[in-house]
């Protein structure tokens, strides 16, 4: 798994190393994270996306997982990665 992760999150080629499984699975588990200091409170997350075919794949799974554990997700479509991280 660690191979996975790179300095801008999972990486991956798509339906090989990245699965729509593995991304719902690493969703969950973040949403479970960011839950943690906001009991108060559900966390929001920002789910980009990038052009490729997969993309509209792997972002429902992202959502899905994310909204399964209870975050609220704002959808910014494609988007680099320095564009999602500023949101």
């Amino acid at each position: 798994m660690g191979r996975l992760f790179g300095t801008d999150g999972v990486r991956g080629r798509a339906n090989s190393e990245l699965t729509p499984e593995l991304a719902l699975s690493v969703a969950i588990a973040a949403a479970q994270t960011l839950a943690e200091p906001h009991r108060d409170r559900p966390p929001v997350a920002v789910v980009g996306r990038d052009p490729r075919a997969s993309g509209e794949m792997l972002e429902a799974a992202v959502v899905a997982g994310l909204t399964s554990a209870g975050t609220h997700v704002l959808r910014v479509g494609v988007l680099p990665t320095p564009g999602v991280a500023y949101l």
